[in-house]
């Protein structure tokens, strides 16, 4: 669309040209997982990428007062793209989520955009993103104004099956504390106050309130602390809830009936009940136009995005904050892995295989030439120009 062949080409050879690199990437990401706001190694390992391919990136650490952000950016045409990274992994099961991938395939669209962006028009920022699992670094980013003067934004995600955009869910996150007083558990139990049967309480409400809410919304946690010993009434418990929504709109008519319940254990117990609250990650907005493009050039690569039959359950993602602020997409990048899905240890093992090596080559060349088709049609172009920027 309005951009040559040959262009699109030399993208691609220059992406071809860094597969080793890049795969190194992902792999070393992969082989060290480091959980959010902890991703010393990958933050680095990424933009260090970026600095190496001698692309012309300027390179800032430490944006939005965050030490494992950074912006590298390239170019000087006035239409500005956003490609972001992400590299931090989850607990126990570390890139469980492919992050990696993200970062790797990242990294190599925006050496493949910095080598022509005078020649198309545009500035290419390479963003890292840290704690997209819980902590939410792209709100942080986009609150601090790191994303302003962007006008659209993209990243790829690895995934069981190829979608042209992620099924999104507004989700909600609940730090959760009970203090009780500690007593013998066996001598003098009327002298204690029990904080794990407050949040005992506050399970079985939430478990009872499900049969009420709504059909498409999710209410999940852990218990990250029970107590410090069998003979020790607990006098402290905590845990960590989520509560997911169609949109940002719905989570504010559910989280405080989830609120409810943790008060009642705290009123049936006589404990003080802590509750901490999150920025909430919303429901995507994905701008059509660019994932139309998106599509057309992941099967011009070979590659068979599905058609959204609600094959892939809808998940939660800090991106979709950033398709809210301007246009943005997210497509998943199949990795034919199930029955493994994400989260899980199976899917860790995928995510460092010639299967998801190629997921990276092929989600570099793919967003590259999306920008490319987007910054040569001159309708996209000028709607991006004149839409809503953040900051």
């Amino acid at each position: 669309m309005g951009t040559s062949t040959p262009l699109k080409e030399s993208t691609r050879k220059v992406v071809d040209s860094a597969r080793d690199a890049l795969v190194d990437l992902s792999h070393r990401i992969h082989g060290h997982p480091e959980l959010m706001f902890e991703e010393e190694k990958g933050c680095e390992w990424t933009a260090a990428a970026l600095d190496d391919a001698n692309a012309g990136f300027s390179i800032q650490t430490g944006v939005a007062d965050l030490p494992t952000a950074f912006v590298a950016k390239a170019g000087s045409g006035p239409l500005h793209i956003g490609i972001c990274a992400e590299y931090d992994a989850l607990p126990a099961v570390g890139h469980a989520c492919g992050h990696n991938v993200i970062a790797a395939a990242a990294v190599g669209a925006g050496i493949a955009l910095a080598r022509i962006a005078d020649d198309i028009g545009i500035t290419v920022s390479v963003l890292g993103t840290p704690a997209e699992e819980g902590g939410g670094g792209k709100i942080i980013m986009l609150d601090k104004g790191v994303f302003a003067g962007i006008h659209a934004s993209m990243m790829v995600h690895p995934a069981p099956f190829e979608l042209d955009h992620m099924p999104c869910m507004a989700a909600g996150t609940m730090g959760i504390r009970y203090e009780g007083r500690p007593a013998h558990a066996s001598a003098f139990p009327e002298l204690g106050i029990n904080a794990a049967d407050a949040l005992t309480v506050a399970q079985v409400a939430i478990g009872l309130l499900r049969q009420q809410l709504p059909l498409e919304s999710r209410v999940h946690g852990i218990i990250t602390k029970g107590g410090d010993a069998a003979n020790i009434i607990p006098a402290e418990t905590t845990a960590q809830w989520m509560v997911r929504a169609p949109t940002v709109a719905a989570l504010g008519e559910i989280e405080p009936r989830v609120r409810a319940c943790f008060e009642a254990g705290a009123t049936a117990t006589g404990s003080k009940l802590e509750i901490t609250s999150y920025p909430p990650y919303s429901e995507f907005d994905d701008d059509d136009e660019l994932m139309a493009l998106f599509r057309k050039n992941a099967i011009e690569l070979g590659r068979r995005p599905l058609e959204d039959s609600g094959i892939f359950p809808p998940a939660s993602t800090d991106m979709a904050n950033v398709s809210l602020a301007m246009p943005a997409i997210h497509p998943l990048l199949g990795l034919g892995s199930f029955p493994a899905v994400n989260h899980q240890p199976e899917f860790t093992a995928f995510c460092a295989t010639p299967v998801a090596d190629q997921a990276v080559v092929d989600g570099a060349i793919g967003m590259a030439w999306t920008v490319i088709d987007a910054a040569g049609d001159e309708a996209v172009r000028g709607r991006l120009l004149a839409g809503p920027r953040p900051g």
